[in-house]
């Protein structure tokens, strides 16, 4: 042990971290992908090797070999998407060269207008009886998807998206990409979920975007273009909101985990006009009850 000790440097130290990070990160990808079946799948062959090996069974020890020799490219072939998926983990870095001159935009800001802007814009084409369907991209780059529709580059604001999704506009039947706070690219085609627990009633807009959270770790907003109603698909799941309020409220809890009140109100103008409305009948109802006799066309003069 003091021996142990006495060879044991720095970088050894960093070694070890660097080793356990490795596996951690692995860990963590293999639970949340397809890969843990495949780690199941390997488990019992394993288990199956070493019951042959004990009980000298070299028949199956021979299917075996042939398994685990050409598994490794097939494999690779199968779940080759999960592995790019990984690297692309792997590679991906919050550092950028404006954050060195301080010229960075604030994440969080541009954030919260990309929201804002996409709920006015739904709140237009529910008017309008129009459907959306908006990717909000995050840790996983989805640039499969981007590749199937056309690079916009624009900010996210609720005349572009409307636009976008108007009936006639040639983009309307894809779905919206943000990246980066802004809108990336438009009409690009989602993977549908191949799910059998999705109810009959849910149309493709809704099948894709629980197809594309199931594929990665994207937030997918849905305006449903026969209901009206508004959803929102994370990691497969699919929730339904009635009301513009609640759906925002889930919104902004989701892509910013860590926003206050005063960003929802700035991020939701019907939260400050809701507000408005609610103390203008709370001080009319003051008065009312204040002033006895006082007619309706003065009580409705100080509201």
């Amino acid at each position: 042990m003091k021996r142990l000790i006495t060879y044991f440097s720095i970088f050894d130290l960093l070694d070890i971290i660097i080793v356990s990070f490795l596996i951690y990160y692995l860990i963590v990808f293999i639970r949340d992908t397809r890969i843990q079946q495949l780690m199941k799948g390997i488990l019992v062959i394993f288990v199956a090797y070493l019951v042959a090996s004990w009980l000298q069974l070299n028949t199956l020890l021979y299917i075996i070999d042939i398994i685990v020799n050409n598994g490794i490219l097939a494999v690779i072939i199968v779940f080759q998407p999960e592995l790019r998926s990984f690297l692309e983990h792997m590679g991906r870095s919050k550092f950028s060269v404006g954050s060195l001159f301080g010229e960075e935009d604030d994440p969080h800001e541009a954030q919260l207008n990309a929201i804002n802007g996409v709920v006015e814009a739904f709140r237009t084409l529910q008017k309008q009886k129009m459907g959306a369907l908006v990717v909000f991209e995050q840790e996983d780059v989805l640039n499969d998807i981007v590749a199937t529709g056309t690079q916009v580059d624009a900010l996210p604001n609720a005349g572009v998206i409307s636009n976008i999704f108007f009936n006639k506009a040639p983009l309307h039947d894809g779905a919206v990409i943000i990246r980066d706070s802004r809108v990336h690219s438009a009409g690009c085609i989602l993977p549908l979920t191949k799910s059998t627990d999705i109810s009959m009633e849910l149309g493709t807009r809704h099948r894709a975007a629980i197809g594309m959270s199931e594929n990665s770790d994207a937030v997918v907003v849905v305006l449903s273009e026969e209901t009206g109603q508004l959803s929102i698909a994370i990691g497969g799941k699919l929730t339904r909101f009635d009301t513009v309020t609640e759906f925002t409220s889930e919104l902004m809890q989701v892509l910013l985990p860590s926003s206050n009140n005063e960003d929802k109100n700035k991020a939701i103008p019907i939260f400050s006009s809701f507000k408005k409305k609610m103390s203008r009948k709370s001080s009319a109802k003051k008065k009312s009850s204040g002033a006895d006799g006082q007619s309706d066309d003065s009580e409705s003069t100080d509201a």
